[in-house]
C-alpha cells in the first residue's frame, strides 16, 4: 500500500517539508511504500473552470498537475501538511484541490482513500484546527475518508517545528493512526 505525502507550502526545505518527510519515515518504517509532492517544488496554476475536465478530456492547463494526477490517483491514503494562511490552507495546495476536480469528474479517482492533515500555525493557537477542517471539507468532497489521531483533527504543531515536541508528536500519532487503519482495510 502506498501513503503519498503533500507539502502545501510555498516554503522549500520549512516545516511542513520537515513534517512529510517524518511522517513517510514512520510509515516506510510500517512496511507501507511512500512518494511525496513538495508544492514549493511544483508549478501548478489556478483552475480556470473551463469545463474540459467534465468532458472527459486531459486538463489544458500543462504544469506539473499533469504528474500529480497520477500520483494522488495511484496512492491509497494521502497526509496533507500546510501552514495556516490567513485561517485556512496556502493557495498553492487550494490549487492543488481545485484542480482536483478532474479526478471527481472522471470516476471519483480520490473516493474512499483515506486521509489526514497536519497544519503548522505561528503559535500554539494559531489557526490550525480550522486549516485542518478546511483540508478536510477539501478532502470530504472527493469522499475521501479523514483520519486523526483519535483525541483531535490531526497534526497541529507550532513553527519551528524541530523544536515543538508536542505538535511533533500529534503529528506521530495521526500517522501512526492512519498506518493503524490502513492495514486494517
Amino acid at each position: 500500500m502506498k501513503i503519498l505525502g503533500i507539502s502545501g507550502s510555498p516554503k522549500q526545505e520549512g516545516n511542513n517539508e520537515t513534517i512529510i518527510r517524518n511522517v513517510l519515515e514512520v510509515a516506510k518504517s510500517k512496511g507501507f511504500e511512500t512518494d511525496s509532492i513538495m508544492i514549493s517544488q511544483k508549478k501548478i496554476a489556478p483552475c480556470i473552470a473551463c469545463g474540459t475536465c467534465a468532458r472527459g478530456e486531459k486538463c489544458p492547463i500543462n504544469d506539473d498537475m499533469q504528474e500529480v494526477y497520477g500520483k494522488l490517483a495511484e496512492a491509497d491514503a494521502i497526509v496533507f501538511s500546510t501552514p495556516v494562511y490567513f485561517g485556512g490552507m496556502t493557495a498553492q495546495l487550494k490549487a492543488l484541490f481545485d484542480r482536483s476536480v478532474l479526478l471527481r469528474r472522471q470516476g471519483s479517482q480520490l473516493r474512499g482513500k483515506f486521509g489526514a492533515v497536519m497544519a503548522v500555525g505561528g503559535s500554539r493557537n494559531g489557526g490550525q484546527e480550522k486549516t485542518i477542517q478546511n483540508v478536510h471539507d477539501c478532502m470530504m468532497v472527493h469522499g475521501m475518508i479523514p483520519v486523526g489521531a483519535g483525541a483531535h483533527f490531526g497534526g497541529i504543531a507550532q513553527k519551528p517545528v524541530a523544536d515543538d515536541e508536542i505538535g511533533m508528536k500529534t503529528v506521530i500519532d495521526t500517522i501512526e493512526n492512519l498506518c493503524a487503519t490502513l492495514k486494517k482495510e
